[in-house]
């Protein structure tokens, strides 16, 4: 019988049956320690305890009803996230690409409603922002959008992690109405920007009336060793799109909006058939009970510290190597040459990593991994990056 999937995917030689914590275990029944977290998704790990009883709970009571009425999970979660974030209010979805499509029509009708004919968003490149044709135009990566022409116009795109690019569009686009950016880009290849690039991009928004449009679906919920990335920073932005973790592998995105962004969406100007239904909102809410309860973002921030300091001494004066960078759990080893191979090296010892933006090996981790899991993950990966360099370099 051939695959009836469609082939979207170039999937690994590997079917997982079930799992536990940081461990994974085949088909066959051989174990795998996940360094991925099913792409930052599962921060909790897998089979969470908290997971599985608001799952079953929620699923014996009620699964769906739609939006055309109260959900109360939904308004319990929105006052959750809306509490931690310091935002005001929160549209729910069903994954990242769709959160920030509502933020894109948010800063499309913002502009509309302050009589700019033809809005404009500022973007990165590298940046990765979804797959839909919205979030893919937006995106920063040829690769993604090559083959879907024509692309959505209105995105003005600048180098990343340079505020001073924005200035000068300041200066010679009127239609501009907000910015959306990645506090650290993560299919990008974990790049991480100056210390005060949200600070400064804060403040350009504030003098020209644009909307701060943070996308932290890879970066929320604890991972880089706050709840958000952008409290490192101290500020708050007008919209911040979630997903990922947030629901520890239950589809669910979120669209958080404070300030004027807060209103511009209105009855019949958007929706979303499943978005923020009961079982998801069950899900996220055990999620951040777990978040807080066991203060796993800053368990986050200490483990980075250290595996970003073990992998330094793992691999000090190995050539080939460019850099190790990190933010908590968004870990990335630049190589000097393309090593998406040592994706399936990896695999075959029993390790789950992966390799973005063609030579930077990106760990992300579940929240959960203990200081002997990340020893371990250390020592089979540090291996693997000094033969594959090695091997490289004698061929």
């Amino acid at each position: 019988m051939s695959d009836p999937i469609m082939s979207t995917y170039k999937r690994l030689p590997v079917h997982f049956q079930h799992g536990e914590g940081t461990w994974l275990w085949d088909t066959d029944n051989k174990r795998y320690l996940d360094a991925l977290s099913g792409i930052a998704v599962c921060g909790l790990g897998h089979a969470h305890p908290a997971i599985k009883a608001a799952l079953c709970q929620q699923a014996g009571e009620l699964i769906h009803t739609s939006n055309l009425y109260g959900i109360s999970r939904q308004e319990q979660l929105g006052e959750n996230l809306t509490r931690i974030s310091k935002m005001d209010k929160v549209f729910f979805s069903n994954s990242g690409a769709e959160a920030n499509e509502a933020a894109i029509k948010i800063a499309r009708l913002y502009g509309h409603n302050r009589d700019i004919k033809s809005p404009a968003i500022v973007v990165m490149e590298n940046s990765f922002h979804g797959r839909t044709l919205a979030t893919l135009s937006a995106t920063g990566n040829r690769k993604v959008q090559a083959g879907f022409e024509p692309l959505v116009s209105g995105f003005v795109r600048v180098p990343y992690g340079d505020a001073e690019s924005l200035q000068v569009v300041a200066q010679n686009n009127p239609n501009v109405v907000a910015v959306l950016v990645e506090p650290i880009q993560g299919e990008g290849g974990i790049n991480i920007p100056p210390d005060d690039y949200l600070n400064q991009l804060r403040t350009i928004c504030d003098d020209n009336q644009w909307l701060l449009m943070l996308d932290e679906i890879q970066t929320g919920m604890g991972r880089s060793g706050r709840m958000f990335a952008h409290q490192h920073n101290g500020i708050v932005p007008d919209v911040m799109t979630l997903a990922k973790g947030l629901g520890n592998g239950v589809p669910i995105g979120a669209c958080l909006a404070q300030g004027p962004a807060t209103e511009v969406l209105g009855a019949g100007t958007h929706g979303s058939t499943f978005g923020g239904n009961p079982l998801a909102c069950a899900a996220a809410s055990a999620v951040l009970e777990v978040l807080e309860s066991e203060q796993l973002p800053a368990r986050a921030e200490a483990l980075g510290s250290k595996i970003l300091a073990d992998l330094a001494d793992a691999l000090e004066g190995i050539a080939g190597v460019e850099e190790i960078r990190g933010c908590g759990l968004l870990i990335g080893i630049e190589l000097d040459r393309n090593c998406g191979e040592l994706v399936t090296t990896a695999l075959k010892h029993g390790l789950l990593i992966n390799v973005t933006a063609d030579h930077t090996i990106r760990l992300l981790p579940p929240l959960v991994m203990s200081d002997e899991q990340s020893d371990e993950m250390i020592k089979i990966l540090s291996e693997l990056i000094k033969q594959f360099l090695a091997v490289d370099q004698d061929n």
